[in-house]
């Protein structure tokens, strides 16, 4: 006989319709079309004038370096202090006074119940980044949260039309990082306090698999857009379009984005912007594009540029130009590019400007070689023995094996700050966070008149 459907079983099957309904009603209500905030017109607060970049290059106490292929000057330091840690996943925002406020998580290892999120602030005026300190950590977590935070992941930071840092996060409960969410925290001191953290909710059951590592882009409504990718069950790249106040207002799936992850927004003007991602199937950078302000978006397609699956960034200066960093090596990351898109802001057939390279992208290193490397870069940058001690070991825990190790300069993250320079962060070995700066001016040459600067020490082995 067939069972009767009780009281209560209806109820629950009246309530899970009206969700489906609701959900399907955000879906096809689309808010009204807003145009993206055009990169002639900078994101900062209006008594941060804009000011160009100096002449002369960077100060003559900082030692520039030449990138492995000789074409382009840049100045390096290190942003993590803390030696003998796993570090991942820096990104970068510009605070009011043109200091700079770099965040990205650290511990013992990716994953480990000790990663915290750590900052560090750059003065621009003389390259000196200040010691790191935890921003976050899974007790801060679990406590504005209420909940249980099994790990730490990728924090994307950035600064809103009306001054105020937002910072995004990954956080895992149960699982793996398929299982993971987004919680987020505003601060409106540059950085000094933080509100308590709240989750983003982005789907009504669960709210699972919704990480980030893309820098956000802004509308003309003051609105914010947030680049996405899911990883549970089915995994594609999404944008999040939030309100100033941080909650969600719409989203969009990039058609054909399956094992696309890990979007980066180019806007280039008030309703046109590219997405690029990096892909599980493919040995290339993956592309899609709008023209009518993220209404819609066109079905991901393959590029010229090749990637081996890894993290890129990009940026839009002042000028326009479209600026991408990314690992050009089909197989590995043991090389970190930058490339500036060509006339009609493309890509196709561009050459890379190295900053990082093994001797030969498909050489690894003998155990010998690569201490000696990476010693050798630390002492040139101030490092004390036990640091360098720490770091090596550090570095060779999650990138050697027996004889051999392959070296790494992945997870980019570009800004480009008030005074013109272009900024990059990036994982140096997995043992610390490198930032390189640079000016993009339209010749991309060294400047002249400066004494010859030493080669990257990762070039010269």
């Amino acid at each position: 006989m067939p069972s009767k459907v009780g009281p209560t079983n209806l109820v629950w099957a009246m309530a899970l319709a009206a969700a489906f309904v609701l959900a399907g009603w955000k879906t096809f209500i689309r808010p009204p079309l807003s145009g993206f905030v055009p990169p002639s017109t900078p994101v900062r607060p209006a008594n941060a004038p804009w000011q160009a970049a100096p002449a002369g290059g960077a100060s003559a106490s900082v030692p520039r370096q030449l990138s492995p292929d000789g074409r382009f000057e840049f100045d390096a330091r290190f942003v993590s202090s803390e030696p003998g840690q796993a570090v991942h996943a820096a990104s970068l925002a510009e605070l009011r006074n043109g200091d700079l406020r770099a965040v990205w998580f650290s511990g013992s290892r990716e994953g480990a119940g000790d990663v915290a999120i750590k900052t560090a602030v750059l003065k621009p005026e003389n390259l000196h980044w200040s010691e790191e300190q935890t921003l976050l950590d899974r007790a801060r977590l679990q406590r504005d949260l209420w909940r249980y935070v099994k790990k730490i992941g990728n924090p994307v930071i950035t600064r809103l039309p009306d001054g105020s840092l937002m910072l995004w996060m990954v956080n895992v409960s149960l699982g793996g990082w398929a299982g993971s969410s987004l919680s987020w925290t505003r601060s409106t001191d540059d950085g000094v306090t933080w509100s308590a953290l709240r989750r983003l909710v982005t789907s009504p059951f669960l709210n699972l698999s919704t990480l980030a590592k893309g820098a956000p882009f802004f509308y003309q409504n003051g609105q914010i857009g947030l680049p996405v990718y899911h990883e549970f069950i089915s995994k594609f790249a999404e944008i999040l379009r939030l309100s100033p106040e941080g909650q969600i207002v719409d989203k969009s799936r990039i058609p054909a984005s399956q094992t696309s992850l890990q979007p980066v927004a180019l806007v280039q003007d008030a309703l046109r912007a590219q997405l690029y991602m990096r892909s599980g199937r493919s040995t290339a950078i993956m592309a899609s594009e709008t023209t009518d302000a993220g209404q819609t978006w066109s079905a991901t397609r393959a590029t010229s540029l090749p990637n081996p699956d890894s993290a890129l960034a990009g940026a839009v200066t002042a000028a326009g130009d479209q600026w991408l960093a990314f690992n050009p090596n089909p197989k590995d990351r043991q090389t970190l590019a930058l490339v500036k898109a060509g006339r009609g802001g493309s890509f196709e057939g561009v050459a890379p400007w190295l900053v990082e390279s093994a001797a030969s992208a498909d050489t690894r290193l003998s155990v010998s070689s690569y201490e000696r490397l990476l010693s050798d870069e630390l002492v040139a940058q101030g490092a004390s023995q036990a640091q360098v001690r720490a770091d090596v070991d550090s570095a060779m825990r999650q990138l050697c094996g027996a004889a051999t190790c392959s070296q790494e300069f992945s997870y980019p993250f570009l800004l480009q700050s008030q005074d013109g320079y272009l900024h990059l962060v990036y994982t140096w070995h997995r043992s610390r966070i490198k930032h390189v700066r640079l000016n993009p001016s339209p010749s991309f040459q060294p400047d002249a008149g400066l004494p010859a600067p030493r080669r990257a020490a990762s070039a010269a082995h």
